[in-house]
């Protein structure tokens, strides 16, 4: 296996990695004095970092391999998860003050003080898991792609040597070095997929010879709005399925969320978080359009595309002339170590103070810290033993494997969150029996689908059912329409418990749900944005429109 990399590349490539080490090196050089600066960068971070930060720590491996790889493969229609810009903005608008409010480190920690321990165990548990099979496994497999294709090396080395690079400098630095590499990253990676975008455009002869190279064999590459009886991306589920996921993810998970809860206030958290979604419309032009980009170049004969997931690695390897390679893989390198480098820090956040801290209280600042740098390489060690059941459930493709287990989780966590905030009368019984209620609906779904892949691939290939029993029909529901249905139940299951038990203390709760608020805390949110944070939001709003209706066929 060779190295694609010539001298002047690696020239390129070893100034990033010095780049790198020297951010984290003057990071290292500030001292993380307790828990707060470890793992919430002392709440002292400004809006363009904390937006930088949520680019860089969403754009992982899923996108650098995976978007691309969906884009070659089935076209336009997972576009419908980044243009989930408009979900990060409720982040800012909605959830934020309450988080900040509830002064809360972690997610599991807001919903103990919103309902009770009980959810908070429950949640601490569930989120390691979930990083577990959705985050750790697809970076270190995407890690082990794209390093191998691009320095010549077996896949497993590629991918161990990425999470140890990352995992010294995490460990050493905690959220402060988390963040500030995840800002030199975030311009690398841009500027690197804007190059590649940028020639494959050239090479496949603009955007009208593209359009009309795809729609040769595929006429549907270039439509986000399948039918809603389409096997793998009916519109209902992309759309509705979409919004369930997007908010669990974008407004509930640490490992997003935390990046704003490193603002010092909830202005500064909610600019942030506005910058973030105008750079998460990035991906589509990116890394989706360049996977369109090499399904038409291998139509052309120009390039030769193996696996959907190889696209981008293909593109670079075929396109890029010596020196703008280091560059790109630099790139490539950022986001996959960005990504990695947040999940850890997340997972490390979780562990020292959601659980750990909660059975030894009175343990020392710096014995929590040791126990978080060490619960990493627990949660890696396990991400790299999920690696092949991923490839099973996700058939290969990797970003709609993540996106399919993501619709089996979210729901569940989506309900509770937003009817906790936006509904008082919602107390910790309701809560807790609908986390549960998710949980075994979710873990019935992945068995079932595990057991069925031979009939549902049938089904997906030729239209036609091997099978007629329960277990199939439930195994066979579209995973983005399956989110609608487990979160209608979780709402329906949240409500009714809810209004069969007693309301909660409305005291021990103020400031953490709708109808709880002071008058002074109502005046506090009214002083935390200017029109020009209005102006931002809708005008972003305004273009996830315009892009959703430009792409309809």
């Amino acid at each position: 296996m060779n190295s694609v990399l010539e001298t002047a590349d690696w020239v390129v490539l070893g100034l990033y990695f010095l780049a790198l080490m020297a951010v984290a090196g003057w990071v290292v050089l500030q001292k993380n004095k307790n828990t707060e600066d470890y793992f919430l960068a002392g709440r002292n971070v400004g809006w363009f970092v904390i937006g930088a930060s949520i680019f860089a720590s969403n754009i992982g491996s899923e996108h650098v391999v995976g978007l691309a790889g969906t884009g070659a493969e089935s076209g336009m229609p997972m576009a419908h998860y980044e243009l989930h810009a408009w979900i990060v903005l409720l982040l800012g608008w909605l959830f934020l003050p309450f988080y900040i409010r509830s002064g809360a480190f972690t997610m599991p920690e807001f919903l103990e003080k919103r309902f009770d321990s009980r959810s908070r165990w429950f949640l601490s548990i569930f989120s390691l898991a979930g990083y577990v099979i959705t985050k750790v496994s697809v970076t270190i497999y995407a890690g082990g792609i794209v390093v191998s294709e691009l320095l010549g090396i077996p896949f497993w080395y590629g991918a161990i040597g990425i999470v140890l690079f990352t995992g010294l400098y995490t460990i050493i630095g905690g959220m402060k070095a988390v963040i500030y590499t995840e800002t030199l990253q975030t311009v690398i990676l841009i500027l690197g997929s804007v190059i590649i975008t940028w020639l494959g455009m050239e090479a496949v002869g603009g955007w009208d010879q593209l359009q009309a190279t795809v729609r040769e064999t595929s006429p549907q590459h270039f439509n986000m709005w399948r039918s809603a009886s389409d096997p793998d991306f009916p519109w209902t589920g992309l759309l509705f399925g979409g919004t369930v996921v997007g908010i669990w993810y974008w407004c509930t998970d640490q490992y997003i969320v935390q990046r704003t809860l490193a603002a010092n206030n909830i202005k500064v958290g909610r600019r942030g978080a506005i910058f973030g979604a105008y750079l998460k419309i990035l991906p589509i032009f990116i890394f989706l359009i360049p996977g369109i980009i090499a399904y038409a170049l291998d139509q052309q004969g120009v390039i030769e595309l193996g696996r959907a997931d190889e696209a981008f690695p293909t593109l670079v390897k075929a396109l890029l002339p010596v020196g703008l390679k280091g560059l790109v893989a630099g790139g490539l390198m950022a986001a996959l170590m960005s990504s990695l480098a947040s999940v850890f820090n997340s997972c490390s956040t979780i562990f020292t103070i959601d659980i750990y801290k909660k059975l030894r209280p009175d343990e020392s600042e710096r014995k929590l810290l040791n126990v978080g740098r060490i619960a990493t390489g627990i949660v890696v060690v396990l991400g790299i033993i999920w690696i092949p059941i991923m490839e099973k459930i996700g058939g290969g493709v990797m970003y709609q494997y993540l996106q399919s287990v993501q619709s089996y989780i979210a729901p569940p966590i989506t309900a509770v969150f937003v009817l906790g905030i936006l509904w008082k009368r919602v107390n910790s019984k309701a809560a807790i029996v609908t986390l549960f209620a998710g949980l075994i609906v979710a873990a019935l779904r992945i068995g079932a689908e595990l057991y069925y892949t031979p009939e549902i691939t049938h089904f997906k290939e030729t239209g036609e059912h091997l099978l007629s029993g329960i277990g199939y029909r439930f195994a066979v529901i579209n995973f983005a329409n399956m989110a609608i249905f487990m979160c209608l139940f979780s709402i329906f299951l949240c409500i009714a418990i809810t209004l069969l038990t007693e309301a909660p203390n409305y005291k021990k709760i103020q400031g953490l749900a709708f109808g709880t608020l002071t008058e002074e805390q109502k005046q506090s949110g009214k002083d935390s944005f200017t029109w020009i944070d209005i102006a931002a939001s809708l005008i972003l709003i305004g273009v996830v429109v315009t892009i959703l209706t430009y792409f309809t066929g």
